[in-house]
């Protein structure tokens, strides 16, 4: 052990005596610990993201949207049929026992009008279902309930961002604004969201009552009135969505009249299995990306075994002395073996402090998340060490195994 606390000091010593040369070496381990860490944060902040996306959408989503239609023999894209109305959206949850609530929605777009000021903006004409299942709560306020859209109330609960461009700092609750020249009563406030993975604003939105929005502001997508753009489903929990997803497809086919060799018009969706796609395809970048960031590192202990080389020829007088007085191989060994990982280990330190710098950089310049994770880390320093061992051992070798005669006879 004292002899190892020897081989440190004498290594520093070795190391500090070259300052700028040691410096310059390490840069390489610096840059790619840095590279790593960073990579690795802008991955494990996409797929942190995308966990926050699931959250905030709700748990055990299934959406069923309309089905393609065919105009002369031209088969034109999902959606473009009005297939789906609240009579289905009613009977799912009814008649499927997996599935918890179902809730029809319809959406649009208009600009809303305040005494204060006007705004453009999403309008989801929904049921208090829809905000069970998405997971939405009041901030302020309060929500509308079943018998606003029984009544076809004109009520509205509005995100934070129109909130915030129609009304400043005011109080918005029991105020009115005008959708299409049609008045609403500001209810509730929703909390707000934020962001998702895509970088939409999922705060930008006004809710109404479906039977308001179809009959006031969005209006009747066919002579169907009770069609719907889209139906959200929730399973009971997360082991049943496929049974919930197929019980669905099953009424809804029987409900629509397909037969057997029909395809289906409409279009069913697991959003667990969207979000799981995207989280892996998140993962195989971040580890693709930190696998090139690696080369640096590996860069870097090509430069450290090139310097170690030099420092063996240039203390080749100092080695032979060393094992004149009775160091023996074991010793020399250790010692060049030191300096090296001391040269990766404090590049790699530095390599941190970098690599989080840029994270956050990153995350305040682009504005993407960025998670930087202890592990990686614990890794990057790790792997750094084993560089400097690696890439240390031949010139470490090379020193130890020198003919101590010819050592003294070098100049």
């Amino acid at each position: 052990m004292k002899k190892f606390k020897s081989s440190i000091r004498i290594a520093f010593r070795a190391l500090t005596m070259n300052k700028l040369r040691s410096a310059l070496t390490m840069l390489g381990i610096v840059i790619g610990v840095a590279s790593v860490i960073a990579t690795v944060a802008i991955g494990s902040g996409a797929t942190q993201r995308i966990q926050d996306q699931i959250a905030s959408i709700g748990s055990n989503i299934i959406i069923i949207t309309p089905g393609s239609t065919s105009s002369s023999g031209v088969r034109l894209g999902t959606g473009n049929a009005v297939t789906l109305s609240e009579s289905d959206a009613r009977d799912i949850p009814a008649q499927c026992p997996d599935v918890e609530l179902a809730a029809p929605y319809v959406r649009g777009s208009a600009q809303i009008v305040s005494g204060t000021g006007n705004w453009a903006t999403s309008i989801y004409g929904v049921t208090p279902d829809y905000l069970t299942i998405r997971q939405l709560s009041v901030a302020d306020g309060a929500e509308f309930v079943q018998q606003d859209v029984d009544s076809a109330n004109k009520v509205a609960v509005l995100g934070k961002t129109p909130v915030d461009n129609l009304f400043g700092g005011a109080d918005p609750i029991g105020q009115t604004i005008r959708i299409k020249n049609v008045p609403f009563t500001v209810v509730g406030v929703l909390t707000p969201k934020g962001q998702s993975a895509q970088g939409q604003d999922q705060d930008d939105v006004i809710l109404l009552p479906i039977s308001s929005a179809k009959r006031d502001v969005i209006g009747k997508k066919s002579a169907n009135a009770d069609s719907v753009d889209t139906i959200m489903m929730q399973a009971k929990s997360a082991s049943v969505i496929q049974a919930a997803l197929d019980e669905a497809q099953a009424l809804l086919r029987q409900r629509h009249h397909l037969q057997t060799s029909e395809d289906d018009d409409f279009s069913i969706r697991n959003l667990q299995e969207l979000f799981a796609a995207q989280e892996a395809s998140a993962s195989i970048m971040a580890i693709m990306l930190a696998a090139i960031a690696s080369v640096s590192l590996v860069v870097g202990g090509i430069g450290i075994m090139n310097i170690m080389l030099i420092s063996v020829r240039e203390r080749t007088r100092e080695i032979g002395l060393r094992q004149a007085i009775g160091a023996k191989t074991r010793d020399v060994l250790t010692q060049f073996l030191v300096e090296a990982v001391a040269l990766s280990v404090v590049g790699g330190i530095a390599g941190i402090v970098v690599g989080i710098g840029a994270s956050a950089l990153i995350s305040r310049l682009a504005g993407w998340t960025t998670a930087v994770g202890w592990g990686a880390v614990a890794l990057a320093v790790l792997f750094s060490a084993l560089v400097g061992i690696g890439f240390g051992y031949y010139p470490a070798r090379k020193a130890a195994f020198l003919d101590p005669i010819e050592a003294l006879r070098s100049e």
